[in-house]
């Protein structure tokens, strides 16, 4: 399931909820990622998306991951509007019938997220506006997954 949200979540319920009843799943594994202060050169993290657009994109590698890493399922949650910092600004999790698939699939997912989704970053600080572009090592991230089977 894929969810894009302006409104902020708690990621223990999500994974509470995202176990239940889960009774041949060998393992969960899950992600949360903050929105960072960057010492003060961050007051707002604002996140843009093409509505329905995004999901279906986040949708394909989600189901790539599933296929890729046999998985049971997978659950996104991804913020999407203005961030303080603090909040979480996504949540990722996957259910499969061993720890190593649920770690890697993670992994996989959010390499994806911060190099590949379509989104929009822009920063609000003491200095004005900035777009955020990924940087070299979110690319380098993704592209380790491009050369294995």
């Amino acid at each position: 399931m894929i969810r894009l949200t302006d409104q902020p979540f708690e990621p223990g319920a999500l994974v509470t909820d995202f176990c239940r009843g889960r009774t041949e799943t060998g393992a969960v594994a899950n992600f949360v990622g903050l929105a960072r202060a960057e010492q003060g050169g961050t007051q707002i993290l604002e996140l843009q998306a093409y509505p329905g657009f995004t999901e279906k994109e986040i949708g394909k590698i989600a189901e790539a991951a599933r296929e890729r890493f046999g998985l049971h399922d997978a659950l996104i949650v991804h913020r999407i509007g203005r961030i303080a910092p603090g909040e979480a600004i996504v949540f990722v999790a996957t259910a499969a019938g061993h720890r190593r698939e649920a770690f890697e699939a993670c992994d996989f997912l959010m390499d994806y997220l911060k190099s590949r989704a379509p989104f929009w970053k822009k920063e609000t600080g003491p200095e004005g506006e900035r777009w955020i572009e990924p940087r070299d090592q979110d690319h380098a991230d993704i592209a380790r997954w491009e050369t294995k089977p």
